[in-house]
């Protein structure tokens, strides 16, 4: 007997059916919505981050200016340093910058003059106010005397800078070998100071924000040259550092006594950096010493101040 053997398959099956063409559609449409929605939103956030914040990531209302002053309860009256913060706040508030006000027992010195507090202060500042473009160090033996100069105007606008800039000149004079390079350009400026009689004057000095100003202001501040007992402490410390760090002195501009630091004392100031009515500031350097009264000395300041203030 013959069994029936089974069917042998066929090499060449039937095509499968047409798939139903509704589902991809489904997945496209779905895809496409995803694509509208995710659009939406980036355009939500776009608008939004123009609205509240700034360019190259600056929150929207960032004081382009932070006013830094190290205070000394113990040397100077209550009133005195009232009047110094009013000062500062009130052309502060003008301009839209802000303030800033340690005072010298907020930073270990490890003994070191308190003088140096200065340095660490500028550096506190560089934290606490990260977007700021500029900090603007203020002794508090200076008041600002124009409210209507601006620090970006007047000083560190490219051009304006080039034209005050004081080229080829000993870092400190008369006889220092190391000067000031002739070609820099006022954008590429980083760190910004006048002279006085003796040399650099660091009572009143801006530094832009960025990598080299911390570079800058830790190597200033370094253990090394706080312990070398250099007579003038910061002042020679400052001094060294420019002369020898060509990376310092690259980024540095000497400008005239009286664009930002103009002196009450003739005798202790530049040729031309004793202080003149419509100066920017006026400083009463060397008062705290004997035989002398910073109260005193500011007082007929302190009310030309506010009145210049009060009338514009």
């Amino acid at each position: 007997m013959h069994m029936a053997l089974p069917l042998r398959k066929s090499s060449n099956p039937p095509p499968y059916a047409t798939r139903s063409t509704r589902f991809p559609m489904l997945r496209r449409s779905r895809v496409q919505a995803i694509a509208l929605c995710a659009f939406a939103v980036g355009i939500v956030i776009f608008i939004l981050s123009q609205i509240f914040g700034g360019s190259e990531g600056i929150p929207s209302g960032t004081p382009p200016v932070v006013i830094v002053t190290v205070l000394t309860p113990d040397l100077y009256s209550k009133e005195y340093l009232n009047n110094i913060k009013d000062n500062r706040i009130e052309y502060a508030r003008k301009h839209g910058y802000t303030t800033f006000f340690p005072t010298v027992a907020d930073y270990d010195l490890g003994g070191s003059p308190t003088s140096w507090s200065r340095v660490p202060a500028v550096r506190h500042a560089l934290t606490k106010f990260p977007h700021s473009t500029y900090i603007w160090y203020l002794d508090q033996n200076s008041l600002i005397m124009n409210p209507e100069m601006t620090l970006e105007g007047e000083i560190m606008n490219p051009k304006k800078l080039e034209s005050l800039m004081i080229r080829d000149q000993s870092v400190v004079p008369p006889d220092s070998v190391i000067k000031t390079f002739p070609h820099l350009k006022g954008a590429n400026i980083d760190f910004v100071l006048t002279q006085d009689k003796e040399g650099l004057s660091q009572g009143s000095f801006v530094i832009r924000k960025g990598d080299w100003a911390k570079f800058f202001l830790d190597t200033w501040f370094d253990p090394l040259y706080r312990s070398y007992n250099f007579q003038k402490a910061e002042t020679h410390a400052l001094e060294h550092i420019v002369q020898w760090h060509p990376t310092i002195l690259s980024k540095l501009a000497l400008v005239p006594q009286r664009a930002l630091n103009a002196y009450s004392k003739k005798e202790l100031a530049s040729p031309e950096g004793a202080y003149k009515d419509g100066d920017f500031v006026i400083r009463f350097v060397g008062c705290d010493q004997a035989g002398r009264s910073c109260e005193g000395e500011a007082e007929p300041f302190s009310k030309q101040w506010r009145t210049a203030f009060h009338q514009r």
